[in-house]
């Protein structure tokens, strides 16, 4: 069981976590699941659908391409970030070396952290440009024929996100979250007139 120092810090390391306010990583850090996988076991294969982000707490991951590895992943790195954001296929299968922790992040989990913090949205939304913006301005400067090395998060974060803005991605889903909870103002402000006996019908 890892303490709240722990999460903290490995959440920290996640790159579009990094500049996250304290407060704001100590939210997502406490909702995070921590989950635990034998060797050999594969965590998600290409093409499944992904809704979570992963941390390698402890042990190594390799990231491949049926039998072809693309490369191995070990404690403090990353997995799926920006299946946080969309719900496209897998652009890769990932299986453990030998025993291995993870940190998990659901897109759920996400979504309700920015509806109750809506700010987490704009850090995210402010570093995810900002990474797209350098990544671009390093391609232009690369004479012809010649291709920019990024990262494998940055590869996977390449290939998941579709063609369309991501600022625009994450906005989307925050405005959805913003309106969900307006619906849900809604019905609490609804429900307190029926329900005279209790002071608070949602424990929330």
């Amino acid at each position: 069981m890892l303490t709240s120092v722990d999460r903290l810090l490995f959440v920290r390391a996640v790159p579009i976590f990094t500049e996250l306010r304290d407060d704001f990583l100590v939210r997502l850090a406490s909702i995070m699941d921590e989950l635990s996988f034998p060797a050999n076991h594969r965590i998600f294969r290409e093409g499944e659908e992904g809704r979570s982000l992963y941390i390698v707490v402890s042990g190594r991951v390799r990231v491949h391409l049926k039998s072809e590895d693309l490369t191995v992943l070990d404690k403090g790195t990353c997995f799926g970030e920006m299946s946080l954001f969309d719900a496209e296929p897998r652009s890769a299968s990932v299986t453990t070396i030998n025993a291995c922790d993870c940190l998990v992040l659901t897109q759920q989990q996400l979504y309700e952290a920015i509806d109750e913090t809506p700010g987490i949205a704009v850090n995210i939304i402010k570093l995810l440009s900002r990474r797209i913006r350098e990544i671009n301005k390093e391609r232009n400067r690369q004479p012809s024929g010649q291709t920019t090395k990024v990262s494998p998060i940055l590869q996977d974060a390449l290939q998941e996100v579709p063609s369309t803005n991501v600022s625009s991605t994450v906005a989307a889903a925050a405005k959805a979250q913003k309106q969900k909870a307006a619906q849900r103002r809604t019905s609490v402000q609804q429900s307190s007139q029926v329900k005279t006996r209790y002071e608070n019908p949602w424990p929330y």
